[in-house]
Parts: C-alpha cells; sequence; structure tokens
C-alpha cells in the first residue's frame, strides 16, 4: 500500500535500482501503447560516419517513437537511403505514406561531430527544418536529441524534452543489506552517472531551472537532511539539518529559494530558505500534515498536500499572503501535485477503488482523469514541455519507471535492467 501522507517524506526505504555507472543504458524503454493518430516519419540513416560511430539518426528515431505522436518507419522497409534532398525521391516516401522524412549526413571534425540535416514534407516536397550552421559536438547522443528537439519542434510547434535528463534513486540488495544510490542518465535511460551512494535511503531528489544543481534527502545516522549539491563540481551542503523532518525540497523558478516540510517545531509544516542568505520562512502553520510543496511557474504560489480536511488533498499557498485555497476534491486521496508551466493542468497521485494512479485534474473545469493503469504509482514528474508524465510503480515487489502521455494514450516501460528504481525527477531543458 502506497505509503499514508504523514510517512511521504520519510518511509520510502523500499525503492529504487541499482546502477553500474559504466553501463551503458540501465533504463530500457518499451512502448506499451501507441496513439492511433501518430504521425507517419521517416528517419534516412545518415551518411558519413561519427567521431565514434554512434548512429544519430537511430537515437533521433528512438526519440520520436518514444513520444506517441510519431510512427518511424522500420528501416527494413525504406525503398532508398538518401542522404541529402538531392537524392530524395519523394515518390518513394509517398508510397510508404510517410508525412516527413528527414536525411543527413555525419563527419568528423577533430574530436567532435558535424551533422548536416534536413527535414522535408513529402506532400509538397518543402523543406520544413534544416540544420542550423555549424552544428557540432563531442557529445553525440546529446547532438542527436537536439536534432530531435528541432525536428519535433518543426512538426508539432511545441518544444521539445530530448535534450533533458533524470534524476532516480536506485536500490540494490545483497541479502539484507541494500545500497541506495542517486543517479542521473538522459531522458532516454543512457548515460548513467552515480551521484551518490549511501547504505541509507536517498529521498526526493530535485533539480534546480539552471540545471546544474540538485537537492534531495539523505540519510545520516537515520536522520533525514536536506543537501544542495553543484552538479559540475560534485560539491555539496546542508541545507536543512534540523530535528525531526526534513524533507521534500523543491526550487523555486528562479532559483532563489527551496520549499521545504520541516517538523522542527513539532508538525510538518511548509518552509522556505533563501538559497544565498539562509533565511528561513514559515509559509503554513496548522495542526494537520503539510508537506510536498512544488512551487507554480510563475513563482507566486505553492502546491502542496495536507490533511487539514481530513484525508490527503491538495492546496494552493498564496506565497505573498501565506493564504491557502484547496484545489482537489474528486477523491479520498490526491498527494504529490505538480502544475504544468501553463497552469493549465495539476498532476497527482488519485486513489480510485483502492488503487493509486497517476492523474490529472483539469484547472480551467475541474475535471480529473487517471492516466495510469497500474495500482501503486507515485511521485510524477512532468516533462519539461508539458506532454509527459513519469512516474514509480510497482511490477510484483519489484520497482520501476514509467511514463504515460499527457492525455493518456501513449504509455511506456521503463524497467531496470539490474535493481529497482524509483523517484524520477525531469530536469529542464539542457541544450
Amino acid at each position: 500500500m502506497i505509503k499514508h501522507i504523514c510517512c511521504a517524506i520519510v518511509l520510502i526505504t523500499s525503492i529504487l535500482m541499482s546502477s553500474l555507472a559504466a553501463a551503458e543504458q540501465l533504463l530500457s524503454v518499451e512502448i506499451t501503447s501507441n496513439q492511433d493518430s501518430a504521425i507517419p516519419i521517416a528517419v534516412v540513416p545518415f551518411g558519413g560516419r561519427s567521431a565514434d560511430g554512434t548512429d544519430i539518426a537511430e537515437i533521433v528515431q528512438a526519440d520520436l517513437a518514444r513520444t506517441g505522436e510519431f510512427s518511424p518507419l522500420s528501416r527494413d522497409k525504406m525503398l532508398s537511403r538518401p542522404t541529402s534532398t538531392q537524392a530524395l525521391v519523394l515518390r518513394d516516401w509517398r508510397v510508404l505514406k510517410s508525412d516527413f522524412v528527414l536525411v543527413g549526413k555525419v563527419q568528423p571534425k577533430a574530436d567532435k561531430t558535424q551533422v548536416e540535416f534536413t527535414l522535408v514534407d513529402v506532400a509538397t516536397g518543402k523543406v520544413v527544418k534544416t540544420s542550423p550552421s555549424q552544428l557540432t559536438g563531442s557529445n553525440e547522443r546529446a547532438l542527436a536529441h537536439y536534432i530531435s528537439d528541432l525536428v519535433y519542434e518543426a512538426i508539432t510547434d511545441q518544444a521539445g524534452f530530448f535534450s533533458s535528463e533524470v534524476l532516480y534513486v536506485a536500490q540494490t540488495r545483497s541479502g539484507k543489506v541494500s545500497t541506495y544510490e542517486l543517479q542521473k542518465a538522459d531522458a532516454d535511460g543512457f548515460a548513467p552517472t552515480t551521484l551518490l551512494r549511501s547504505n541509507e535511503p536517498i529521498l526526493s531528489p530535485t533539480w534546480a531551472p539552471d540545471g546544474k544543481h540538485i537537492a534531495y534527502v539523505a540519510f545520516e545516522s537515520s536522520k533525514p537532511i536536506i543537501y544542495f549539491q553543484n552538479l559540475e563540481s560534485g560539491e555539496k551542503r546542508k541545507l536543512a539539518s534540523y530535528p525531526g523532518l526534513n524533507g521534500a525540497p523543491s526550487f523555486s523558478p528562479d532559483g532563489q529559494y527551496l520549499a521545504m516540510t520541516l517538523s522542527k517545531d513539532g508538525n510538518p509544516e511548509i518552509y522556505t530558505v533563501d538559497l544565498q542568505s539562509g533565511q528561513l520562512n514559515r509559509m503554513t502553520n496548522h495542526f494537520a500534515i503539510d508537506t510536498e510543496p512544488t512551487w507554480s511557474a510563475d513563482g507566486k504560489h505553492i502546491v502542496f498536500t495536507s490533511d487539514r480536511g481530513g484525508n490527503p488533498q491538495i492546496y494552493k499557498l498564496d506565497v505573498a499572503g501565506k493564504r491557502a485555497q484547496r484545489l482537489t476534491y474528486e477523491g479520498v486521496y490526491n498527494a504529490g501535485g505538480k502544475l504544468t508551466n501553463d497552469g493549465r493542468h495539476l498532476v497527482m497521485v488519485h486513489q480510485q477503488d483502492g488503487d493509486f494512479h497517476i492523474a490529472v485534474q483539469d484547472m480551467q473545469y475541474g475535471g480529473v482523469r487517471v492516466l495510469s493503469e497500474t495500482g501503486l504509482d507515485e511521485s510524477p514528474t512532468i516533462s519539461p514541455n508539458g506532454k509527459m508524465v513519469m512516474f514509480g510503480t510497482k511490477e510484483g515487489q519489484r520497482g520501476l519507471l514509467s511514463m504515460v502521455s499527457m492525455d493518456g494514450r501513449t504509455k511506456i516501460r521503463l524497467p531496470s535492467r539490474i535493481g529497482e528504481v524509483r523517484e524520477p525527477a525531469w530536469s529542464p531543458l539542457l541544450h
């Protein structure tokens, strides 16, 4: 059974996966359902060879498929493999019913790889997008993800999310001993890096808006402490080590403040801390349990979970006036709320028929739509473009990550190759 709200900060000890940073990909990607209206696109293998042999077109194809909004043509069905628009025969792609075709070339430049690509509308023959001049880089997977972002935006008029990363916590067991690791990986599960390893739980990782800093909860001698860490230098410092609970950190959109839950005054309440001065500001003052704060994109409100109405529900706190307003009414349990950047939707953990699902509430009309089909879901995190939700779930007794599109039509499993995973946190775009 999912943890009760009063344990939401501390008791997540049955989480997470083992990870070997040397492994190329620890999270597998399994698309379990897709949109019927997915856009047919052909991503032709790029000509030439990259500096380290990475198949950039293959990564782009996988990125687009993972959204559920695109249906890439299998390479073995391609009638030709042009690498430039001059060699492109539109008739071939019309026969295959592709709406768009992407062609390109790669070549090594010293220790970097240069990429040229062109995206063509098959129906009209018009060029939709070409590569920026001097598109080069030493990280070829990052180059591929950036191309995916450009292609996605050119077709949908919305930003992509491929040049982002994910934090998650991993757990391995040896007998009765567990090892926890805080991992960082590309959004497709590749390039995992271990940021922290501990024999005690690691909880609630979260990104600063600059993508260069993170915060998380780690235990020392069975006490939860909130840490702030620089990803480039690895330097970290304690932000909260008060008696009682120190948990659920969340950065403000400008990166100047961190919201958190503290029980140093006897009851779990929402606080903010100025990251420069260290000044602490108590935001709630109620006999109930207030926890899981997250910020609205404009920084004017903090969304949090509270049982002040008798059951866990989601509230919105006005930062300036410290006034709380209840947001959720449908169902006896709603927690872990996060607003999309446009403020139109609230993603949360929602109890229905005894199960805990990921659901989304329309903030204008109030309707709630259940997105997930698994029954023990938690820790939702939203992609930078607001199109996908990643969350922790269970398969039997094994923890894994899943993704679902905001409309619920695309569902993806992300099982780890080794161990268990939980507590995902999506980064902002990093290019």
